[in-house]
């Protein structure tokens, strides 16, 4: 059986090798002779799954995705084919929960903002805009969650309107691309909600670059003034808009989700979808693939304040390193992609255990605290 995977899933040796021959291709460039042979096709989101790529295949089985967003995935071709699919829905929730606090802590010592208290109004209140959700209210942060596809479904959370939650003092975005639907979100923020905001809100995106109108946005930025940016992606990414990242407070090439956990729930994920397929028995323990952490415990003397809490997440991670090396190294649509090739390793929260008194507040945002 042939598998072919994109470069720059991790460890899938250890999972798939037992069912075939793997072959590893750039995601973004996987063209339709190379899969021509394949069983199974494992990709990520720079990997467009539609009638081009499949052409020349006619033995395709089972077609997995190491990611949340499923909009590069031709599911009605998969399902008129037969063609088994899975993604792997939450698999980074906890990595782009934990971008959000760590660009959020940066800002708040930038510009001297006690977050307890202040409002964020989190657009797209899924698995991401979950995580982020319930760490900005561990931080006592005022949450406003806006999702008209939740709130029609009966979900049981407070949800508020579009246009409420623009006006928090800081709007995460956690959304999928779409272009048609109850509420398409391809330019969701678009000039004339761009043109309304106050400079002093923050405004993040961690989902899909095109939600955003960046050219609105540069334009807006270029004035007397510009919006708190943080920027994960990139409208018509690889070939983002260049000129905008100098009038961003953080600027980082899609990775927010690409912690080492993160990365491996994707894989561990399709690995399971696969087997429960086929009927194989899972034999790999999710545990067993992940190394140690290079810091792996630490102490407190007092209990966490504000400033303790910021050293044990930027311990753990600090967005300034990405911010800084995308900074350095964008040129073009190579360089943006050799950074997510050559990403390096991060790791979660939970990887580091912490001991010491009052860690509630760690606790509720993911640590491993450790009780004597």
């Amino acid at each position: 059986m042939q598998i072919v995977i994109d470069e720059n899933m991790p460890l899938v040796e250890q999972l798939f090798a037992p069912f075939g021959q793997i072959r590893r291709l750039p995601g973004r460039t996987m063209s339709a002779e190379q899969i021509a042979d394949a069983d199974i096709l494992l990709v990520r989101s720079v990997t467009r799954v539609d009638a081009g790529l499949l052409a020349e295949n006619r033995r395709l089985r089972f077609v997995g995705t190491a990611t949340i967003g499923t909009d590069h995935i031709d599911q009605s071709l998969l399902a008129e084919r037969g063609i088994a699919f899975a993604s792997a829905p939450g698999c980074n929730r906890i990595s782009v929960g934990e971008y959000v606090v760590s660009a959020l802590l940066i800002l708040a010592e930038r510009y001297q903002l006690s977050l307890a208290g202040m409002t964020i109004g989190i657009i797209g209140a899924g698995n991401t805009g979950s995580a982020v959700a319930e760490r900005a209210a561990a931080l006592g942060m005022h949450v406003c969650l806006c999702d008209p596809f939740k709130a029609q479904q009966g979900d049981g959370r407070d949800y508020v309107d579009y246009e409420v939650a623009l006006g928090c003092d800081v709007v995460s975005f956690h959304v999928p691309l779409t272009h048609d639907g109850l509420a398409p979100t391809w330019h969701l923020l678009d000039a004339q909600r761009i043109a309304a905001l106050h400079p002093e809100q923050i405004l993040i995106n961690a989902c899909r670059g095109d939600v955003w109108d960046n050219a609105a946005l540069l334009s807006r930025q270029q004035g007397a003034a510009p919006l708190r940016l943080v920027m994960d992606v990139w409208e018509h990414e690889p070939e983002l808009m260049s000129a905008l990242i100098p009038h961003t407070e953080l600027a980082t090439p899609h990775i927010a989700g690409y912690s080492l956990e993160g990365k491996l729930r994707g894989s561990y994920m399709l690995y399971e979808a696969w087997c429960q397929l086929s009927g194989q028995p899972v034999t790999v323990p999710f545990s067993a693939l992940l190394p140690p952490a290079p810091l792996s415990a630490v102490s407190l003397g007092t209990s966490c304040a504000d400033a303790q809490l910021k050293a044990l997440v930027h311990l753990v991670y600090d967005v300034r390193r990405d911010d800084a090396r995308f900074r350095r190294f964008y040129t073009d649509a190579a360089s943006f992609d050799w950074m997510r090739k050559h990403y390096l390793e991060r790791r979660e929260w939970s990887s580091l255990a912490v001991t010491g008194p009052d860690l509630a507040l760690l606790q509720r945002l993911g640590f491993n605290v450790v009780t004597p």
